[in-house]
C-alpha cells in the first residue's frame, strides 16, 4: 500500500522529474572550452545549506564505488578528499591512506566513464571536453581557482560540467537519458506488485536517505545471497517492481523528503511524511494546514495560522468545504536503520475521518489559557518538546513520537509514556508554575481513558468537581497565591509541590497553618475572600480529610486543579460572570 500511495502521488503531482531522471543539487560548475581548457568556477549556492537543482540521469548507488554520469561529489570529480590535505602532516598515517586510495578509485571509475560516453558519441563536443579536460590536468588549473578553498571547506558538494555559452551542464544534455546508469543486463519480466503489470522489474531501488541514515539508504533494499532467498530468486526476483514504478514512487519520496518540503515533520530521529491521494484544493489545504500544526510555529503569526488550521478542518468536518468520500490521507513515519529505513508508522485515512480526529485532539487539548501571548501548545513539537529534558526533543524515548502520532490521527487514548513523562517534568521543576501543554497534557490523557465512575475534566475551573485529587490542587493553589500576595514569594510551591501532590495528609495540616500567618498580611477583604475560597474547597472533600496517598491518576488531577485555580486568579472578574 505504501509504494502504490506513493505511485499514485508521482503522478498526481504532475510536475516531478520524468522516470530515469532527477533534480540534485549541483553547489559548482567547472566551465571549460571545447577543448577542455579549465576557464573559471561557476558558484550555485544559493545559501549555505542549499544550492541549484539539476535535471540529471537518476542514479541508485551501493556501497560499492559507481559514478554518476557527468557529475558526482568531488571525490569522484577532482580526486579530493580531506584525507590529501591532512596527510602532509602525517605521512604515515595508515586511514589517511586508505581514505586517499579509495579516493583515487572512484576519480579513476568517474574519467573511464565519461571517456566511455565521449567515445561512444563522438560528435558530441560537450562529452569529448570533458574528456580531454581530465588528459589536459585540469584539475590542477581548477584548484588555483578563487573558489576551491570554498570546496576545501565543504568536500560533500556535488559538480558538473559546462561548456563555456552553453545553457545548460554537461550532466543536463538529452543523450544521457538513453545511457543506462545500472550496467547490470539481468533483470527479468514479472508481474508488478505496484501496478500489477507484466513489465521489465528492478534489481537495485534508488537511495530515499533521511536524517539520520545512510546516503545510500532505501526504503525497499534487496537481500543478497543472504541464505534465505525464496525459491532460488535473487534480488529483485523476490518482489518484483517495474522500472517505472521504482522511479514513481522514489521520486515521490525523495520529493517528499527534500529539504524545503511542506509535506515532511522531523523530530529526534524520526521523519514524517504526509500527502493526500487528491490533486483538489481541499486536499492542498489539508496538507499545508498538518503541516502548520506539526512544526513548531516560532515566525510570522501563529495564532492565525493555528487558526487557519482549525477553520480549515472544521469546515471539512462540516461539510462547507467539500471533499469526496474517496479521498485519501495517508502519513508515513521513517526512522534510520542499520542498512535500509525502517518504517515506524502507516496511516491510510479518509480526509473527513483525518479532519474529525485532529478535532478531537483540539477539544482534548483546549484548556484555559491567560497567558498574555496566547501561542499555540497542542502541536506536536509543543507537545515533545515541553516533556523533554531541557526542552530538548532529542532527549525523549524515539518511540514517543509516534505513539503521540497515533493517538492523534487515530483518536486512541494517548500514550502512558507521555504522561509519566509530563508528571516527572512538572516534580523536576517545581521552581516554575505548571506550563499550560503539561496541564493540557494531563487533561487529554485522563479524558481520553476516563471511565463512568470519575468526572470528565473541563477546560477551565470545575467548582463541582469533587476529586480529591483535584480539590487538593486547588487548596494548594490558593495556599501559594496567599502567600506570593503576603510575601511576594512561592517558596511553598518550591517545597511542598511534589510532597503535596503524592502524600497530601503529610503537609497539608502544617499548609493551612502556614496560610493563616500569611493571611494575617492581607487587609481585612482579601483576607475574607482567600478564607471564604479554602472553606469552599474544604467543604468538599469527605468526612475522612486529606488521603495519605493519591494515585499517579489523582496526581495528574492535582496539577490540573492547581493549574486551573492558578487560571481563575488571574481571570477578570467579568470573564467570571459570563464562564459561570
Amino acid at each position: 500500500m505504501i509504494l502504490k500511495a506513493l505511485y499514485e502521488y508521482y503522478h498526481r503531482c504532475g510536475d516531478l522529474a520524468p522516470i530515469g531522471m532527477e533534480f540534485k543539487e549541483i553547489a559548482f560548475v567547472i566551465v571549460i572550452d571545447d577543448n577542455g581548457k579549465f576557464l573559471r568556477l561557476e558558484d550555485c549556492r544559493i545559501d549555505n545549506k542549499n544550492a541549484k537543482k539539476f535535471l540529471v540521469v537518476k542514479g541508485a548507488r551501493t556501497s560499492a564505488p559507481k559514478p554518476y554520469l557527468f557529475w558526482d561529489n568531488v571525490e569522484y570529480v577532482l580526486n579530493y578528499t580531506p584525507a590529501h590535505k591532512e596527510i602532509l602532516s602525517d605521512e604515515n598515517n595508515t586511514k589517511l591512506l586508505n581514505s586517499i586510495k579509495k579516493s583515487k578509485i572512484k576519480h579513476d571509475l568517474f574519467v573511464q566513464q565519461c571517456e566511455r560516453i565521449s567515445q561512444k558519441h563522438p560528435s558530441n563536443k560537450a562529452f569529448k571536453a570533458v574528456s580531454l579536460f581530465y588528459k589536459n590536468t585540469g584539475i590542477d588549473q581548477l584548484k588555483d581557482s578563487d573558489l576551491w578553498e570554498e570546496i576545501e571547506k565543504k568536500p560533500t558538494v556535488n559538480l558538473s560540467f559546462r561548456i563555456n555559452g552553453a545553457l545548460q551542464i554537461v550532466a543536463e544534455d538529452e543523450l544521457l537519458s538513453g545511457e543506462s546508469f545500472d550496467d547490470e543486463d539481468d533483470s527479468i519480466n514479472a508481474i508488478c506488485l505496484v501496478t500489477g503489470n507484466l513489465s521489465k522489474c528492478v534489481n537495485k531501488t534508488t537511495a530515499t536517505p533521511i536524517i539520520g541514515s545512510q546516503a545510500v539508504a532505501k526504503l525497499v533494499a534487496f537481500q543478497v545471497n543472504s541464505g534465505y532467498d525464496s525459491y532460488g530468486k535473487s534480488k529483485g526476483s523476490n518482489a518484483s517492481i517495474s522500472v517505472e514504478a521504482e522511479a514513481c514512487y522514489t521520486t515521490a519520496l525523495n520529493r517528499l523528503l527534500q529539504k524545503d518540503s511542506l509535506n515532511k515533520f522531523t523530530i529526534g530521529n524520526r521523519t514524517f511524511v504526509f500527502w493526500a491521494s487528491s490533486n483538489d484544493e481541499a486536499s492542498k489545504q489539508v496538507e499545508s494546514c498538518f503541516y502548520n500544526f506539526l512544526t513548531n510555529l516560532k515566525n510570522d503569526d501563529p495564532n492565525r495560522r493555528i487558526h487557519e488550521v482549525r477553520q480549515v478542518f472544521n469546515s471539512i468536518y462540516s461539510g462547507h468545504l467539500t471533499v469526496q468520500n474517496k479521498d485519501k490521507f495517508y502519513i508515513l513515519g521513517l526512522a534510520p536503520n542499520s542498512a535500509r529505513i525502517a518504517v515506524i508508522y502507516w496511516r491510510e485515512t479518509t480526509i473527513k475521518d483525518f479532519a474529525e480526529k485532529i478535532l478531537r485532539h483540539f477539544g482534548d487539548f483546549e484548556i484555559k489559557d491567560t497567558r498574555k501571548e496566547q501561542k499555540p501548545y497542542y502541536g506536536i513539537y509543543n507537545i515533545i518538546s515541553t516533556v523533554a529534558l531541557q526542552g530538548k526533543e532529542s532527549n525523549v524515548s524515539p518511540n514517543l513520537v509516534e505513539a503521540v502520532m497515533k493517538s492523534i490521527i487515530e483518536g486512541i487514548p494517548y500514550p502512558y509514556s507521555l504522561f509519566s513523562s509530563c508528571i516527572r517534568r512538572i516534580k523536576a521543576e517545581t521552581d516554575k508554575d505548571i506550563l499550560i501543554t503539561r496541564a493540557a497534557i494531563l487533561k487529554a490523557y485522563l479524558n481520553r481513558r476516563n471511565n463512568i465512575n470519575t468526572k470528565e475534566i473541563e477546560k477551565m475551573l470545575d467548582r463541582t468537581n469533587d476529586n480529591i485529587g483535584y480539590l487538593c490542587g486547588r487548596l494548594f493553589a490558593t495556599m501559594v497565591k496567599i502567600q506570593e500576595e503576603a510575601n511576594n514569594i512561592s517558596t511553598i510551591r518550591e517545597r511542598y509541590m511534589n510532597s503535596a501532590s503524592t502524600t497530601p495528609a503529610a503537609v497539608f495540616a502544617n499548609l493551612l497553618n502556614l496560610s493563616v500567618h500569611h493571611e494575617d498580611k492581607l487587609n481585612a477583604g482579601r483576607k475574607v475572600q482567600f478564607e471564604q475560597l479554602k472553606s469552599e474547597i474544604l467543604d468538599k472533600m469527605t468526612s475522612n480529610g486529606f488521603p495519605a496517598h493519591l494515585d499517579v491518576n489523582d496526581q495528574a488531577r492535582f496539577f490540573v486543579g492547581y493549574y486551573h485555580q492558578r487560571q481563575d486568579f488571574f481571570t477578570k472578574k467579568e470573564e467570571k460572570n459570563n464562564n459561570d
